[in-house]
């Protein structure tokens, strides 16, 4: 196969006005769709951030059933000279880095956690180049 992409990825939060709030509200991610009970799914770059009820999906009829539990992780990427500038927002909207790693070439990432305790990261573009 030849991969472009991953297109999706998928969080599964309790709350869906608690992940507007966070996603849409305090990390700016355009709202595509929201369906009350179910899901709510953000734009995020060229990607789509799925939010699901675990509970409504579990059971899922016409699609296959899915659902997750615990601290999920996912890491957003920004522009490598923005990184600093992002970092900053997510402080000043009162978000708490929990964690800051080193990578190769001086790059470094910032680790912080949604309301639902998932881990989330931003990532400076060449740290997986």
């Amino acid at each position: 196969m030849d991969y472009t992409q991953i297109k999706e990825t998928c969080l599964y939060i309790p709350d869906l006005d608690q992940a507007q709030e966070f996603y849409h509200d305090k990390l700016g991610m355009p709202v595509i769709s929201k369906e009350e009970g179910r899901h709510i799914f953000f734009r995020c770059g060229t990607s789509v951030l799925l939010c699901f009820i675990p509970t409504a999906t579990k059971n899922e009829k016409v699609l296959p059933p899915h659902f997750a539990s615990g601290k999920q992780h996912i890491a957003f990427e920004v522009a490598a000279s923005a990184y600093p500038k992002h970092k900053a927002e997510l402080i000043k909207k009162g978000i708490v880095i929990t964690h800051e790693q080193e990578w190769k070439e001086g790059l470094e990432s910032a680790y912080f956690e949604d309301p639902f305790g998932h881990v989330l990261e931003i990532v400076p573009k060449g740290i997986w180049e």
